[in-house]
């Protein structure tokens, strides 16, 4: 009995949850008079913060801040509505 709780305990120190940790994004770009923008027709770096689904990433995925996270927010609707970039992904 005692070697099986040793076996236990060993497996559940060894054991570990595997990482698929993605590096961060920037995405945000800083203007000449020092203002942070995020461009809504740049639709390929907007690309990279939408998931397969369609849906915009969380900020713990894409490593913004509020303010930055907001401006995406804001960048992917009106690039959606203006038909830059889809509302969802084309399913198939």
């Amino acid at each position: 009995m005692a070697r099986d709780t040793e076996r236990r305990e060993r497996k559940d120190k060894n054991d570990k949850f595997q990482t698929f940790n993605r590096p961060k994004l920037k995405i945000a770009r800083t203007s000449a008079s020092g203002k942070t923008y995020i461009d809504y027709k740049d639709t390929e770096s907007l690309k990279k913060m939408i998931s397969g689904n369609g849906k915009i990433l969380s900020r713990k995925r894409t490593g913004a801040t509020a303010m930055e996270q907001r401006m995406v927010a804001r960048a992917v609707k009106r690039a959606r509505f203006m038909a830059l970039l889809p509302y969802v992904s084309a399913g198939g």
